[in-house]
């Protein structure tokens, strides 16, 4: 079976949160969409499954992007955009750090609280607290003082440049610049710089040296400024209300369809195959599988391009970056009385800072029933942990070897849990264990990988792709794009590639958002 090309004005391939905000975007303009989904739920890495009571995230649960003010609120603007908004929740402490030395610090809402409890831990580093933060919070106010969208379209960028030039130039400052060269600028004690390291690690997956000042800035200052907010009923709300949205506007999601190829045509992306043999036919194809998975990248088998059409930049671009490791996930319905009441949400554990970005060496946890009782069953809470695991340590296993290595995994992790959470293995009502392989397998990720990280030290943002690609008609979008990881991250990709294709089409509205 074929649909006529005309049919719809672009294809989006995969219903990550990059996909959804590119596809909302452009319903939102006026064009027709087709999102084509190889699984059964829409929101990959953001969304959520239910199991017996429980709503459980298949992610991480600690959202950015949900404030109400400024322009780093992408979320709220993507589904005001659509007529759809998500009720929240404001998390009051964003993070609680377990860190070697006993060093536990709580990040709170408040700049002033965080920076003084930060300050009397390190009463010597007082100046360079200040001025590294400091530095993070003009970043950041640049970014939210102008409506930066597709830094592809010079003319958009004329009028960005023409309403704000002083945060034009201020960012264009910073984008080859990473946080850990502006830390040690400030700061020496080298605890306090590991410290700077996990703040950066626990949503880029790299220390303060490889991420980008532009992407510490907005984290370190929004979740001071918009905030930590979780969203009523799961993070898969999100995606939830976003395909809500867009089909309200004439635009499509199928499930189940699941893209192997990428058509082209005298160069030019056509439309799409799927493992039935259907073809589908549009004049814009919107990858928002990884690069990796896009191109056939390290396997050149097993891309969605053939690969005697791989573009060499592609294959430069996988030079540059690696897969960052996957994880082992534990879900876990627990005894609600095993919580006390005023325990933090989001934690980390980290026991030996040697051990940061190795296997196992760092533990995330999450408990969302803190904000959002509705997500569990009467009298019960929901933990969710996770670890850095690579799909190396994962492949080539039996079946028994690979159940028992599973239980080894969530054994450990019981154990690092039970640290702060006593009794842990006594009140379980509920478990469901992930690996690398069930990444990859239900969220279509290229061994599972969080996203790509640098092989090396970079200049900042400076070498993250676009968009665009060298292939016609063809964009990529998500975490394999500028700006990287993180829900609102891949939000701005999802908006620069709406805008970019906007342009394309001559549907973006001439005045700068609001």
């Amino acid at each position: 079976m074929k649909l006529n090309k005309e049919n719809f004005d672009a294809i989006i391939v995969g219903s990550g949160i990059g996909g959804l905000v590119t596809a909302s975007q452009l319903a939102a303009k006026g064009a027709k969409v087709l999102v084509l989904e190889k699984y059964i739920i829409p929101g990959g890495s953001g969304g959520s499954f239910k199991r017996n009571g429980y709503t459980f995230d298949v992610g991480a649960s600690m959202i950015f992007g949900f404030g109400e003010k400024g322009y780093t609120n992408l979320l709220t603007r993507a589904l005001k955009d659509v007529n759809e908004k998500c009720e929240t929740i404001p998390d009051p402490v964003q993070l609680e750090y377990h860190l070697p030395n006993k060093l536990s610090i709580s990040v709170d809402k408040s700049y002033q609280k965080f920076i003084s409890t930060l300050s009397a831990r390190f009463p010597h580093e007082k100046d360079g607290i200040n001025k590294f933060y400091g530095t993070c919070k003009k970043v950041f106010n640049c970014l939210d003082s102008m409506p930066l969208l597709s830094i592809e379209d010079p003319s958009y960028l004329f009028k960005v440049f023409f309403k704000a030039p002083l945060s034009c130039l201020g960012l264009a400052r910073w984008l080859p610049i990473n946080a850990g060269d502006v830390a040690r600028k400030f700061i020496k004690d080298p605890e306090l710089l590991k410290f700077i390291d996990i703040e950066c690690f626990c949503w880029s997956v790299m220390p303060a040296l490889k991420t980008p000042m532009i992407n510490a800035g907005m984290v370190f200052t929004d979740r001071h400024a918009g905030g930590i907010n979780y969203p009523k009923g799961g993070v898969g709300k999100i995606a939830e209300k976003l395909v809500s949205g867009l089909e309200r506007l004439g635009s499509k999601i199928r499930y189940r369809a699941n893209v192997t190829e990428i058509l082209l045509k005298d160069g030019k992306a056509v439309g799409v195959k799927l493992l039935n043999g259907e073809e589908i036919y549009s004049n814009i194809v919107v990858s928002n599988s990884t690069r990796w998975d896009t191109f056939g990248l390290n396997n050149l088998k097993k891309g969605l391009i053939k690969s005697d059409q791989v573009p060499k930049s592609e294959n430069k671009w996988s030079e540059t970056y690696k897969p960052s490791p996957s994880f082992v996930s534990i879900h876990l319905g627990v005894t609600k009385d095993l919580i006390n009441k005023d325990f933090n949400c989001h934690h980390i554990i980290v026991e030996n800072w040697d051990e940061l970005e190795n296997e196992k060496g760092v533990i995330f946890i999450s408990i969302p029933t803190i904000l959002d009782p509705s997500l569990a069953p009467e009298g019960k809470h929901i933990i969710h942990a996770f670890t850095p695991s690579s799909i190396e340590e994962w492949e080539n296993l039996s079946r028994e070897d690979y159940l028992k290595k599973k239980q080894v995994y969530y054994s450990l992790l019981i154990e690092k849990i039970s640290k702060i959470i006593p009794n842990l293995d006594q009140n379980i009502d509920h478990k469901e264990i992930g690996t690398p392989r069930t990444h990859r397998k239900f969220l279509g990720r290229f061994q599972g990988s969080y996203g790509p990280i640098p092989n090396k030290k970079l200049l900042g943002l400076l070498p993250m792709p676009f968009n665009t690609t060298k292939i016609k008609n063809l964009y990529c979008v998500g975490d394999s794009c500028f700006p990287g990881q993180g829900l609102n991250a891949v939000a701005f990709s999802g908006y620069a590639c709406a805008h970019k294709i906007g342009s394309k089409l001559n549907i973006n509205s001439f005045n700068l958002p609001d």
